[in-house]
């Protein structure tokens, strides 16, 4: 028997797939970074929550420039570009307390960008056992916090606040 996992959050990405908007300059234009799950701002480039999640935590760190490589961004974005990562990390580091990190930049389709056009990085929290039955018997992902309640605990450490 075929078991279903409702995930009806999802079909806000099904629904964007193709489309021409790009929603890491959308959220950049709008005034609401908490429903965005916007977590920082800074002088070029910015720091977010997956709404998508591989894991719990993950976040993407992206220009303001709508660029789709690396080369396209200038030295000032990419040297902020990993100062974000850097304090990603820290961030997560001690809000999750992680034993590890998978850290890097899908660029281009054929290597699974599912934003082509807009760089991003991808900075995913790891722990040891973190894999578990229920990906290899069900095709299953356990996210066990809900990304309001982590934005909420980021935002704070990422912001400036103490």
């Amino acid at each position: 028997m075929t078991e279903r996992l409702w995930a009806p959050w999802r079909m806000e990405y099904i629904r964007g797939i193709g489309t021409d908007e790009c929603f890491l300059c959308r959220m950049l234009q709008e005034n609401r970074d908490r429903e965005n799950l916007l977590l920082k701002r800074g002088r070029t480039g910015a720091v977010v929550l997956n709404r998508y999640p591989y894991n719990n935590g993950h976040l993407l760190v992206f220009p303001y420039r709508h660029v789709p490589e690396l080369k396209a961004m200038t030295e000032e974005e990419r040297r902020e570009h990993l100062e974000l990562q850097i304090e990603a990390i820290d961030a997560l580091k001690r809000i999750m307390r992680p034993d590890g990190f998978n850290v890097g930049l899908n660029q281009g389709k054929a290597a699974g960008a599912g934003v082509e056009a807009h760089l991003h990085t991808h900075v995913v929290p790891r722990w040891n056992g973190d894999t578990n039955y229920m990906p290899v018997l069900a095709d299953v992902k356990i996210i066990p916090q809900a990304l309001g309640e982590l934005w909420d605990a980021l935002h704070p450490v990422l912001d400036g606040d103490p």
